[in-house]
């Protein structure tokens, strides 16, 4: 990359420099389009524009997508002034922390691409120690707006449109080490924003890099100060390494730093104690492997709904934990304590009630199958598995599936044979019923006709009665469910 200003100390780039540098070229020619028209529009109006942070590394990474993140001397109303003109929509929703953000549609090769794009001003961020929002302070310099970033790898910029590359803190280098660095000192840096704790964990598991040392060190001595940070920030980093390819490396960077005691202290409350008199598995251990089994078996890109439900499924563990007399260990009812504790945890978190509902469903949900054996339920039993499961059939699936983590191939393998069978009689099930939206033989109306009641609690009985009709003995013809309902009826009145 051309006109390279970094540190004086840095060596000459190695080889692996040099490919990421031929990268960032071929990625930086693909936006140049959009990138430097834009660019030129700052200059004209007296002001200075680079590509920054995350889409710099992309470029470096070779996986530069259409959202560009661009930095500037400008301040938001001059922002606004350059981009409303030439953008195809603009919004300021970030505007009170100096971010303007546009869509611009562009003709190439390949037909109209459309770019994401946010301009934000040179800025700082400093936390209060008591406050949950940053005081946001602006800057005139790109030096001064690079320090302040989270990590070197992230700040790094490409002034435009002359496509000047600015690395002053050595984040090439750190790339090309897939570590984790801060631009100054972690401990200044995590107090400016205590979130960036977090991002060092989403970082690592998003882009499979290691975290150094001394970041490592003011995490664990720092952790207590993601308290500030409000619960939909936390929850958003979260969701990001969750759904990232290596959430395992993230997850653990926030256990054993301590930062999951104060975000999602279920999870290193896993990590049962062990010992000689009650050998038994290590359930952290083992929820991170169902985690990464259940996205072996993902066929529609990262599911939320199912990776949280197979980190959670077992959080019920340690509060129904006992030591019975034979020197087994017992977590009786598991399912139904750790369903409930999703839902708090989740709610604590802010999610959406739509996926609170879900995920702890699963959680209740995952150890039905094992009452199923060897194919002893009869047909209801069938039904009423894939009714209770509604709509989350096809992930609690994959759910029972990922909870297999034993070593023994012979139990792994009749374990996964009786999962076979059970799915077989479903589809079998399905072909001669619709099993997905099981309903009474009869609906309200044809029941109040029957029985010649009006609306009111009887009509919600008969119809729970109907339901239990229709799942123990399958479908009825409308003059059978009519009889068996009035036979009913008539002795609820005897």
């Amino acid at each position: 990359m051309p006109n390279a200003k970094t540190d004086s100390n840095v060596q000459q780039p190695n080889q692996e420099l040099s490919t990421a540098q031929r990268r960032a070229v071929t990625e930086l020619l693909r936006v140049s389009p959009v990138a430097d028209d834009l660019a030129r529009r700052f200059q004209e109006a007296g002001f200075s524009l680079a590509l920054v942070g995350g889409s710099v590394r992309d470029a470096l990474l070779g996986r530069l997508g259409n959202d560009l993140d661009f930095t500037t001397d400008a301040r938001p109303q001059d922002v606004l002034k350059i981009v409303r003109p030439w953008a195809d929509a603009v919004w300021e929703v970030g505007i009170a922390f100096g971010t303007v953000g546009c869509i611009k549609a562009v003709e190439g090769d390949e037909g109209a691409q459309e770019y994401q794009i946010e301009v934000t001003t040179y800025r700082s961020e400093i936390y209060d120690r008591s406050s949950r929002k940053p005081d946001v302070s602006y800057g005139d310099s790109i030096e001064d707006d690079l320090v302040r970033r989270d990590f070197t790898v992230n700040a790094m910029a490409v002034a435009l449109p002359e496509k000047e590359f600015i690395d002053p803190h050595r984040g090439l280098e750190d790339l090309a080490r897939r570590v984790l660095r801060t631009p100054g000192t972690p401990e200044a840096s995590f107090s400016d924003d205590p979130l960036r704790m977090m991002r060092a964990a989403r970082f690592a598991a998003q882009l499979d890099f290691t975290v150094d040392e001394p970041v490592l060190a003011a995490l664990r001595d720092m952790a207590e100060r993601i308290d500030i940070v409000s619960a939909e920030r936390v929850r958003d980093e979260l969701n990001k390494l969750v759904l990232s390819g290596h959430p395992r490396k993230g997850l653990e960077i926030l256990v054993d730093t301590g930062l999951a005691a104060r975000v999602v202290p279920e999870l290193p409350a896993l990590r049962l104690e062990r010992d000689e008199h009650h050998r038994h598995k290590d359930v952290y251990e083992h929820s991170l492997t169902v985690l990464e089994q259940a996205m072996d078996l993902e066929d529609g890109g990262p599911d939320l709904t199912l990776r949280l439900a197979a980190l959670l499924h077992d959080i019920g563990k340690p509060r129904t934990r006992r030591f019975e007399k034979d020197g087994r260990v017992s977590f009786h009812h598991h399912e139904v304590v750790g369903a409930k504790m999703t839902r708090k945890r989740m709610t604590a978190l802010k999610y959406s009630g739509e996926l609170v509902k879900d995920v702890s469903r699963l959680v209740e949900l995952h150890l039905r199958f094992h009452g199923y054996g060897s194919g002893e339920w009869t047909d209801s039993a069938v039904r009423r598995y894939v009714r209770d499961a509604g709509p989350l059939l096809g992930r609690l699936h994959k759910l029972t599936r990922s909870d297999c983590t034993t070593r023994n191939k012979r139990k792994a393998a009749a374990l996964s044979r009786a999962y076979d069978g059970l799915e077989e009689r479903i589809a079998q099930l399905q072909e001669q019923e619709e099993l997905d939206a099981i309903r009474p033989d009869l609906d309200g109306n044809e029941i109040m006709a029957a029985l010649g009641l009006k609306p009111g609690p009887d009509i919600g009985a008969a119809y729970r009665f109907l339901l239990d009709q229709r799942l123990e003995h399958g479908p009825m013809s409308r003059e059978a469910a009519v009889s068996v309902l009035k036979q009913w009826w008539a002795e609820q009145q005897s």
